[in-house]
């Protein structure tokens, strides 16, 4: 009894080994942009992964969309939450730049939610028809590898499967990069962006 249980924890030590040898971190700089971006592990062919649970919220205070840049993984529902005193609507003209895509929200006053399911990847440009001047995005990957830089452009994408992939730098107003990466324990991938 003693032997047996003693070889589960030594099988089950070498288990959680063999796992985590097999996943590995992105990691790098945005540059050529100033501010957040966002890097994400691009669709992977014969690979899909369950709908996340956890609902982010972006709301509407102060007349700016807060936080300004949300990323998520294909399929998460999204609550859009009014906490200004005026009433806000929310839209968005395309996702990743398909124009068939569009969505309105409808307009809404202080207090309410109204939740959204991102089942398209791509960036999804946040709009208020009431005032024109609010700005937001939803960047929507289509894995849940991805990560938002911090301001100085560095990121870093844990727990990646080793593998090949293309990854990708999404930047408000710039252009997209993207490279190929071989994950094999800690990978750097450096991305420089242009408007």
């Amino acid at each position: 009894m003693k032997r047996t249980l003693t070889m589960m924890m030594v099988m089950a030590v070498i288990a959680m080994m063999s796992l985590a040898a097999s996943a590995g971190t992105i990691s790098g700089k945005v540059s050529g942009v100033s501010g957040e971006s966002v890097v994400y592990v691009d669709a992977i062919a014969g690979k899909t992964f369950p709908a996340p649970t956890a609902k982010p919220v972006i709301d509407q205070k102060g007349l700016v969309f807060q936080p300004h840049i949300v990323v998520v993984e294909q399929g998460t529902t999204v609550e859009f939450l009014n906490s200004d005193k005026v009433a806000h609507n929310v839209f968005w003209p395309s996702v990743g730049g398909n124009k068939k895509l569009t969505h309105n929200l409808g307009t809404w006053p202080q207090g309410e939610k109204r939740p959204f399911k991102f089942d398209n990847a791509g960036a999804v440009p946040l709009l208020c028809n009431v005032h024109p001047e609010m700005a937001g995005y939803v960047v929507v990957s289509p894995t849940p590898y991805f990560a938002l830089t911090d301001k100085s452009g560095e990121y870093k994408i844990e727990n990646v499967p080793d593998g090949s992939y293309t990854v990708t730098a999404w930047h408000e107003g710039a252009k997209n990069q993207s490279k190929p990466v071989a994950v094999a324990g800690d990978s750097k991938a450096d991305f420089t962006l242009s408007k």
